[in-house]
């Protein structure tokens, strides 16, 4: 019997929380790669699902992802003061 061996890819996940406690995730590879849910796993779960479904249009559209992740930088912006 043969093992077959299963690929594996890294991806980068961004993940946030809203104002409703709702986790939302971005997968910046994919163009339009985002889900939610109302634990981290679960909207870990649900990005995986989008994912597979961004990799098989990809596949469909025979292109390849060209993106390379370089990191995450968290960016300091100043905020103005309100006038009174």
């Amino acid at each position: 019997m043969k093992t077959i061996k299963h690929k594996t890819l890294h991806l980068p996940v961004i993940v946030e929380q809203d104002e409703d406690n709702i986790y939302i995730v971005s997968c910046p590879v994919f163009k339009g790669c985002h889900s939610y849910g109302k634990t981290i796993e679960e909207a870990l779960d649900n990005i995986k699902e989008v994912i597979e479904m961004c990799m098989e249009e990809e596949k469909e559209e025979n292109t390849s992802v060209s993106n390379s992740f370089i990191g995450f930088r968290e960016l300091e912006v100043p905020l103005k003061k309100q006038r009174a």
